[in-house]
């Protein structure tokens, strides 16, 4: 039976607009930490690392409180870099690496503030949000100096190197052709991935008692749909009721977990895929064909429809 779907259901640009900031997107751009592209080959893009999350309070909000435990013993390190040395962009262990940043940006010919700037943290325990609110030239200055998550060969190169080979929780001063920059990481994740998965592949996953208590699977069809077919162990999230459990999905889930996506033939759990790591999930498999090619390739007693 055909189903025609109308614009009242969330596209993909739709749910994506919803969890991404334009300001954030614009502020790396006015201090030249613009993203670079990603291949054309690699997997579905994933939304900018600067893009802020709407549904959860803002960044800044929620890592102020750490900030202000742990700058009197926050130490200062200096980083001069012309490119990616092979210790960092050769490892495959920094490649799948995202980091948490905060920076503020001054002129270049302004070195003697940013080392002001440096000792007011250091030694007098302001906050690195405060002063890149008030004297960071980049315009994240209005979410604190908060970059959000970044992964390797999206920033500028002597930027990218200093902050990936920078300690947690260390101020590390670098300069670029826009300004000097004192930066900090304040956490570290494995890179996040969107993978498609084939119906065979993941019927051989199922097979292993222990799978359904390792991963989240999510079936995105409406209600009637999975009446008619389903598989066993998935939890409903119909599009058609996003607005529902769009804004607790962090708390239901675990966004650390293999999450799978399900829809009739793949198209629909590919756009909530795509939101899903919008809002901060690592592990998202696309099932490749949906329930159609699982009832075709692998377990025909399923409904066609």
């Amino acid at each position: 039976m055909a189903r025609l779907w109308t614009s009242s259901l969330p596209t993909t640009s739709r749910l994506l607009a919803i969890t991404q900031s334009s300001a954030a997107a614009a502020s790396s751009q006015q201090c030249g930490l613009a993203l670079l592209p990603r291949s054309s080959s690699s997997s579905p893009r994933a939304p900018a690392p600067v893009a802020l999350r709407v549904l959860n309070p803002p960044l800044r909000l929620r890592l102020t409180p750490m900030l202000q435990q742990q700058q009197r013993s926050v130490s200062f390190g200096t980083a001069r870099a012309v490119g990616i040395p092979d210790g960092v962009g050769g490892s495959t262990k920094f490649k799948e690496r995202e980091i948490l940043v905060q920076h503020l940006l001054v002129p270049a010919d302004q070195l003697q503030l940013l080392l002001d700037l440096q000792r007011q943290v250091l030694q007098d325990g302001v906050d690195l949000s405060d002063l890149a609110a008030e004297h960071s030239i980049c315009a994240s200055k209005s979410e604190g100096g908060m970059l959000g998550w970044i992964s390797l060969g999206r920033t500028v190169p002597e930027f990218e190197e200093a902050a990936f080979k920078a300690p947690l929780n260390k101020l590390v001063r670098v300069k670029t052709k826009h300004g000097w920059h004192l930066l900090q990481v304040l956490s570290e994740r494995e890179a996040s991935f969107l993978r498609d998965i084939d119906v065979e592949e993941f019927s051989g996953k199922m097979e292993d008692p222990e799978f359904l208590q390792e991963v989240q699977l999510l079936d995105v069809r409406e209600p009637d749909e999975i009446a008619t077919a389903s598989i066993e162990g998935f939890k409903a999230y119909p599009l058609s009721q996003f607005g529902k459990w769009a804004p607790s999905i962090t708390e239901d889930l675990d966004p650390a977990k293999d999450t799978y996506v399900l829809c009739h033939h793949g198209v629909r759990s590919q756009q909530a895929a795509q939101w899903l790591k919008s809002q901060g999930f690592t592990r998202l498999y696309n099932i490749s064909g949906g329930i159609h090619a699982y009832s075709v390739k692998v377990d025909d007693s399923i409904p066609k429809y």
